[in-house]
């Protein structure tokens, strides 16, 4: 089963971020973290922990932009590794835990100023049609990021695609390099 999404921007931030953000909003309040999560993940090691705990995947060097975003479940072939599709980036390792039943892809702007209302706000914001976020059943998630360009009305079209396969249970991400650069920037011209 595929998800795919169009024109998803980064916010003018190089970063992109995945994972379940109510989850997020756990981990903070659990570790008593300062809304300002943006200056808490870069200036301690609790980014680093949300990442080894399945709570967030970084995505890293993400050029300013528009995205082609899929979704890759259940163990179906990835569209980037298709025919005429250009892979440039392969990062497996990640996990991701899912408990509230929706993996959304966001963006770094929401962590620097993490609040209950702002949370509120995009989540909101993403229940309008074209936004990356999809239901997924509660659990742990194997997950494989894929970066490259796919072809789409006959252009090719900068994409991440995000692989992700239910494990049987806890697990911690595995020698993830947390600033790995995912630019695209040239490479489906």
């Amino acid at each position: 089963m595929r998800h795919e999404f169009s024109e998803v921007l980064n916010d003018l931030v190089d970063y992109f971020l995945l994972g379940d953000i109510q989850l997020l909003e756990r981990f903070k309040r659990e570790h008593q973290l300062r809304d300002d999560l943006a200056h808490e993940f870069t200036h301690n090691d609790s980014g680093d922990k949300a990442v080894a705990e399945g709570v967030v995947i970084p995505l890293a060097g993400v050029d300013n932009l528009p995205y082609h975003i899929l979704f890759t479940l259940d163990h179906a072939t990835p569209a980037l590794l298709d025919s005429g599709s250009r892979l440039k980036h392969r990062r497996n390792g990640y996990v991701l835990q899912v408990q509230h039943r929706a993996v959304m892809l966001y963006t770094w702007r929401i962590l620097q100023h993490f609040t209950p209302k702002t949370l509120g706000d995009l989540m909101a914001r993403y229940q309008v049609p074209g936004r990356p976020i999809i239901e997924l059943d509660n659990g742990w998630y194997d997950v494989e990021v894929l970066a490259g360009a796919i072809v789409r009305d006959g252009l090719y079209e900068p994409a991440f695609e995000f692989v992700m396969n239910k494990r049987p249970g806890r697990a911690q991400a595995k020698d993830v390099d947390t600033g790995y650069a995912f630019s695209l920037r040239g490479y489906f011209d």
